[in-house]
């Protein structure tokens, strides 16, 4: 069974993460896979709507670390790369359903789709400086935008996990909800009876103020993030998270 599900059901794409039993621990191969799948959904006539959730207790864990201590994401046009431009690019509605933890980018791909909705359940984490890395996905810049450089700085930079209903209150998911996957479902369904060509340029009109800045700024972290995996401070991060995983 593939770690990344596709499925096209009329104008709906899902995007289902399938690797529960390593808490959809994202490689190089599911990056790629999603990717594909989104840019595939972008230039389909077929396709109005995409959802991005996952089987199983949790959203994502993040990275697997093991995948990217052997096998480190440093060339240019990565799958890592690739998938955080399809999705930062992707035109048409995205809508994210979240469960359990949703660490690292799980956390920062929320920031790109158009509607999202997480459990009760629902931790949010991004651990980048825990690990000796930098914020990814141009949540450096999104975060502090969206709820203030304070709160954001507990986030991005002490690591500090936030909760569902918190989500909600500042602005970063639509709803709490019992099943988010349900939702997204009822949300998509939705959106596929509306005009496609008017969500297109809408969504365009929303996000086009931010958008260049948001490609220099993606840019500016990925650079120091690829460069901030091959120091001893990360490498020294990702063996002791590792240790203490295994313990």
């Amino acid at each position: 069974m593939s770690d990344v599900l596709i499925e096209k059901s009329g104008a709906i794409t899902s995007i289902t993460l399938n690797r529960a039993s390593k808490m959809n621990a994202l490689t190089r191969a599911m990056y790629k896979t999603m990717a594909d799948a989104l840019n595939e959904a972008a230039i389909s006539a077929d396709t109005s709507v995409v959802i991005i959730e996952a089987n199983g207790d949790h959203f994502t864990g993040g990275n697997d670390i093991s995948d990217f201590l052997n096998n480190p994401p440093l060339e240019d046009g990565s799958e890592v790369w690739q998938f955080i431009k399809a999705l930062h690019e992707f035109p048409k509605i995205a809508i994210v359903a979240i469960q359990g933890n949703a660490i690292g980018i799980g956390t920062t791909m929320v920031m790109h789709c158009d509607f999202a909705y997480a459990a009760p359940t629902t931790s949010f984490r991004m651990p980048f400086v825990n690990l000796g890395l930098v914020p990814e996905f141009g949540s450096s810049h999104l975060f502090p935008k969206s709820i203030g450089h304070r709160r954001a700085a507990e986030i991005l930079l002490l690591g500090r996990s936030f909760t569902a209903t918190e989500a909600v209150e500042w602005g970063v998911i639509n709803d709490e909800v019992e099943d988010p996957r349900k939702k997204a479902r009822e949300v998509a369904e939705e959106v596929a009876q509306l005009p496609p060509n008017a969500l297109i340029q809408s969504k365009s009109l929303m996000k086009s103020p931010d958008h260049e800045r948001l490609n220099v700024i993606m840019q500016a972290e990925g650079d120091l993030f690829m460069r901030a995996l091959t120091t001893e401070e990360a490498q020294n991060a990702f063996m002791n998270f590792l240790m203490r995983k295994g313990k």
